[in-house]
């Protein structure tokens, strides 16, 4: 029996290629993962869902996503290296590509001055599709005047997402009743986040000395400064090449999840992108998931929204209704759930950190508008229920759960291990 089931699990991993252990090559193929959690939403990368079983319906959905694509957190990520870059050019010491910078942020500013941290409009399209294809995969679950629930944090761009996603589906079917709130009511368990994992993230004795020393080793600043400004010498007092390089690398990965059509791909070499988003993916790694250094810490953070999740579920399940709960937060709150949950490839621990990315990614954990959707299934005449998870709408298994119906799993199963890491 141990055999057939590492078989299932083997045969349903070949095809999909979520599973794949990130490499090099991947992120020089697409620079635009090399934003991490600015990757902008894997739409494209939607595979067909594996057929139901026999008799099986939808009645149920659980839902948890990430707020859509947003600009960066504030005004000045762009405004500041935008002055510089104007200053120097008054001064005659850009270079032509420096100028070419220069002229481009200038054009990304007009779009992006006033919205820092605002969702974007293609943030609000992915929170559109999302519920369509939901809407069109589980036509059942949304027949008729069926009552469902959208719960926001309080950030803005989050409840503007819930808003883009019930809107949809309310244009679907105007007879749905979705109640939305966003209130600091339900902080409590969309924004979690334990008095031990925030310590353990502000001291400097846990991760940030070794953190240093990695990003010393793999941040490169001087020749992206020396292809930008004749003279260097230019940037003393003003900024150290190495926050040159990272605001515009913060820059470069956020022109994916925005209107105007700018890369700044050009300014870098290959190896530097995947340097920078090593140290990225190192601190969300360590300070979020499952890193060996925080000894599994993070798992806590994720406690109060599971028992909502479990909470939910049992509500509709005694009800002998249907319906749907939706959840919108943000990457610090998705990648815990993730973890949580156990979900492939979400919650493996190393320690070393050249080995990070292999074990763990954040754009495949945490891309904007990034989504966990619990979808339930009931028979007729049976009490059995089964369900399946999609990560960003991608069957993906839970491996600690035995099931004889991969990707789907029973109820029972799944809520008796659940119970257990909250036990």
């Amino acid at each position: 029996m141990k055999y057939i089931y590492s078989l299932l699990i083997s045969l349903f991993c070949a095809g999909y290629p979520l599973f794949a252990q990130t490499s090099q090559a991947e992120l020089f193929d697409t620079p635009e993962k090399t934003g991490g959690v600015y990757y902008a939403y894997p739409e494209k990368d939607i595979l067909p869902q594996t057929p139901v079983p026999k008799g099986y319906e939808p009645f149920y959905i659980s839902h948890f996503g990430r707020h859509g694509s947003r600009y960066l957190i504030g005004d000045n990520d762009y405004k500041q290296t935008l002055d510089l870059l104007a200053q120097a050019l008054d001064s005659n010491v850009l270079t032509p590509l420096g100028i070419s910078v220069y002229e481009r942020l200038a054009k990304v500013w007009q779009e992006a001055e006033g919205h820092g941290g605002d969702l974007s409009p293609l943030g609000v399209r992915q929170q559109r599709g999302i519920a369509e294809r939901m809407f069109g995969a589980y036509p059942a679950v949304f027949e008729g005047n069926v009552k469902m629930s959208a719960r926001s944090t309080t950030v803005v761009r989050c409840v503007l997402s819930m808003d883009a996603f019930c809107e949809r589906l309310k244009e679907l079917n105007p007879a749905l009743q979705i109640t939305r709130e966003a209130s600091a009511k339900y902080m409590a368990y969309l924004n979690h986040h334990t008095q031990e994992a925030i310590a353990f993230r502000s001291k400097k004795d846990t991760w940030r000395k070794d953190y240093a020393a990695f990003e010393a080793a793999h941040v490169q600043p001087r020749r992206l400064a020396a292809s930008l400004f004749a003279d260097t010498a230019y940037l003393a007092g003003k900024i150290t090449p190495a926050s040159l390089m990272w605001a515009l690398y913060w820059i470069a990965s956020d022109m994916q999840d925005i209107e105007t059509d700018v890369s700044f791909y050009d300014i870098f070499e290959k190896e530097e992108l995947f340097n920078l988003w090593q140290c990225v993916n190192y601190r969300w790694y360590v300070n979020n998931a499952n890193a060996a250094q925080n000894g599994g810490i993070m798992m806590e953070n994720a406690k109060p929204l599971l028992t909502n999740i479990l909470h939910t579920a049992d509500e509709i399940i005694a009800s002998a209704g249907k319906g749907a709960t939706f959840r919108f937060a943000h990457d610090g709150n998705l990648i815990p759930l993730a973890l949580l949950l156990h979900l492939q490839d979400c919650y493996g621990s190393v320690s070393e950190p050249s080995e990070f990315y292999k074990a763990w990614s954040d754009f495949k954990v945490a891309p904007m508008a990034g989504n966990i959707q619990i979808v339930f299934f009931r028979k007729q005449g049976s009490g059995d229920i089964l369900l399946k998870f999609m990560l960003h709408e991608k069957e993906i298994l839970l491996p600690p759960v035995r099931s004889n119906v991969l990707p789907y799993y029973h109820w029972a199963d799944v809520r008796a291990y659940y119970q257990s890491l909250l036990d």
